[in-house]
């Protein structure tokens, strides 16, 4: 046992790819079955994520979560800023500019709409619990935004681990609720065609949450909804660093 222990922790990266593959394979599997896939599966991977850094902390009295254990060590490095930014970038480079055009004029301006709207909303609350500088705004707005946004955002601008583990909190409950409430509130608001995901994904933003609560609504608009979701994302984290922190900061003053 100590050798194999030995072995998996001289490979620590390798292995923390292995872990995480078992988490999301068994996120999925709960996501199908508990669910019916309305609670999408990434989702219920970042709650286990959540939960498993939380008691690697308690376990171990670190900062660093489940990383702080030396057999799972190579979990730090592989949700390091390193990767982390490449996915991100990575992301935001698959996105064709010239497909949102198809969304039209509707397309844009949810866009811009969901971006500053959601940094708005989580800027304000922010500010009401306390977070009055302009970079712990920007971070849990950004959080508001996406669960991805608000870390970006935060690194960026040299924001508290607390900070960002809020944005993180903020964006993961955005896009339950989003999964959610999709199916429930699609009548109401004509969400039965390409178009309308298209500016249903620029508003909403995460991309997750649109995934999978267009999927409980209608899988033939999931790669519309998904596309303009996933351009909320690059383009909030271009922003939030950048014109949105000066914007708060203008009006904070610090």
């Amino acid at each position: 046992m100590e050798m194999i222990t030995e072995i998996l922790s001289k490979n620590g990266l390798v292995f923390a790819f292995v872990v995480v593959g078992v988490v999301m394979w068994v996120s999925y599997q709960l996501s199908d079955r508990l669910s019916a896939g309305r609670l999408h599966g990434s989702a219920v991977a970042i709650i286990i994520g959540l939960v498993l850094a939380w008691l690697g902390g308690l376990a171990t009295g670190g900062s660093k979560g489940l990383a702080d254990v030396p057999l799972f060590a190579g979990i730090g490095l592989m949700g390091g800023a390193m990767l982390r930014d490449l996915a991100i970038v990575s992301t935001a480079y698959g996105v064709d500019i010239r497909e949102i055009r198809k969304a039209g004029a509707a397309g844009v301006v949810s866009l811009a709409l969901g971006i500053f709207v959601s940094f708005a909303v989580g800027a304000l609350v922010a500010a009401a619990f306390g977070y009055t500088d302009a970079v712990s705004m920007a971070t849990i707005g950004g959080g508001a935004a996406t669960y991805i946004v608000g870390p970006v955002t935060g690194t960026a601008l040299g924001a508290s681990s607390e900070v960002i583990a809020l944005s993180v909190a903020a964006g993961l409950l955005k896009a339950v609720l989003v999964m959610i409430g999709t199916p429930f509130v699609a009548p109401l608001i004509g969400l039965n065609n390409p178009k309308s995901a298209m500016a249903y994904g620029g508003l909403m933003g995460t991309t997750s949450g649109v995934a999978g609560g267009l999927a409980a609504t209608d899988k033939r608009l999931v790669p519309y909804g998904a596309m303009t979701a996933t351009f909320y994302t690059g383009l909030g984290c271009l922003m939030g660093p950048s014109v949105i922190y000066l914007m708060l900061l203008a009006v904070t003053g610090g």
